[in-house]
């Protein structure tokens, strides 16, 4: 079976080792990759439009595409190639809607009773601004469309929470933001795959998106996670189940939206209650580095069980151990940051996997071409080494000035103390 993949970041890189992992998969390819995607898949140049996409299908004869980041999906690809009768893993343009509009995804949570913080959305920046005055500090900005995982504000000053409404409101084209309550507590990454009837859950993770150690500084695509972390009780996992999945799912049945594909939810476990912080509409990154590796069934059987509403018959078993991915970003990142600085990945320990998000090669060299450059991802019997083994690596690689965290993890210690 010949099987593409769109996206050229650390997601995509993910998704293609677990997919070469199936007997059924006799080719990977990927649209338009990177430098370490390159060697384990075949790379295609593409300009990332949905046409351009669809032709590399059609001239490839692709069996399966699986989109990686959520662009294509709110541009409507799955729509454009079901209507050309070929096989696509990935929600539609209407069910995309849930990560592509903040406005929407709030309108749906509280449509359907399903919890989440308290929140008003404004396009007027004068209406948001008196709101502002009105809540206080420390409160939430998100700006509404799709911003790579970086159109969050949490403002404990309210020149900050200021300065991100203009930032959002203030653009030519216009916008849109949501403001919302800030809630205190354990972010994590529940993310589940749905047929459009049924769901399976895959493992717990924690995104660590700050830029700095100490969820300091502005928020970026992510820093690092783990997984599996074991922050709901089983008590909060039943809530989880019962009163946002499940009514989810039948607020989408009720809205007439297919889902198909995977749903990543993100919550926020307070002290009295666990919330729905957003959903997004594909694998999360960098979650998808550590949840994949621990999946023992094969993501080919799962993915067309999904697209042909067999989910039901599915059973996902996982590994036992537990995964940790370290974050090393361009220096300036997440703001303004270098390119075409020199890697070099030694060999390294076997249970270290150094996945590759922003690279290139530039005359036979590895250098970096984006913000997020590397995620160094080690699997071990249990989290503490996982960690260890990763951040040994990250010291193994020679990438002059990178920058990232030396604290992942680190909340559940604090969990445990």
């Amino acid at each position: 079976m010949r099987v593409m993949v769109v996206g050229s970041g650390g997601r995509e890189h993910a998704i293609v080792l677990a997919l070469k992992k199936s007997k059924r998969v006799t080719e990977v390819f990927c649209a338009p990759g990177n430098a370490g995607i390159a060697q384990v898949a075949s790379c295609l140049a593409t300009d990332a439009s949905v046409s351009s996409l669809l032709a590399l299908a059609k001239e490839q004869a692709i069996d399966l595409t699986v989109v990686g980041p959520e662009g294509p999906l709110v541009a409507g690809i799955v729509d454009a190639f079901e209507a050309e009768g070929l096989q696509i893993f990935g929600p539609n343009k209407k069910a995309s809607q849930l990560e592509g509009s903040k406005v929407f995804c709030k309108s749906f949570l509280e449509r359907h009773v399903i919890p989440t913080a308290k929140h008003q959305s404004f396009k007027d920046e004068l209406l948001a601004l008196e709101y502002l005055e009105k809540v206080g500090v420390p409160i939430v900005i998100k700006d509404s469309n799709l911003a790579a995982g970086k159109g969050v504000t949490v403002a404990t000053e309210k020149e900050q929470a200021r300065s991100a409404i203009e930032n959002i409101l203030s653009a030519p084209e216009g916008g849109e933001l949501v403001i919302e309550d800030y809630l205190p507590g354990q972010e994590v990454s529940f993310l589940i795959f749905v047929d459009g009837e049924s769901y399976a859950p895959m493992l717990l993770a924690q995104d660590y998106k700050q830029a700095f150690d100490g969820d300091r500084g502005d928020m970026t695509g992510g820093m690092g996670t783990i997984a599996p972390v074991s922050l709901l009780s089983d008590a909060q996992y039943d809530y989880v189940r019962r009163e946002i999945i499940e009514k989810t799912l039948a607020g989408l049945k009720k809205d007439d939206i297919l889902y198909k594909g995977v749903l990543f939810i993100g919550l926020m476990v307070t002290e009295s209650d666990v919330k729905v912080l957003e959903f997004n509409c594909r694998f999360g990154d960098p979650e998808t580095q550590v949840v994949l590796p621990l999946l023992k069934t094969d993501l080919l059987e799962i993915m067309e069980a999904v697209i042909e509403g067999r989910l039901a018959e599915t059973r996902l078993e996982w590994s036992d151990e537990a995964a940790a991915c370290i974050i090393m970003a361009a220096p300036g990142y997440p703001g303004s940051y270098k390119k075409d600085i020199p890697i070099t990945v030694p060999e390294l320990a076997k249970n270290v996997t150094v996945i590759h998000a922003g690279t290139r090669l530039k005359e036979g060299q590895l250098v970096s071409s984006g913000g997020r450059v590397l995620g160094v991802t080690a699997v071990a019997d249990n989290l503490d080494r996982a960690i260890a083994s990763a951040y040994e690596a990250v010291e193994d690689i020679e990438f002059p000035e990178a920058h990232y965290r030396r604290d992942i993890g680190s909340r559940l210690q604090k969990t445990k103390n």
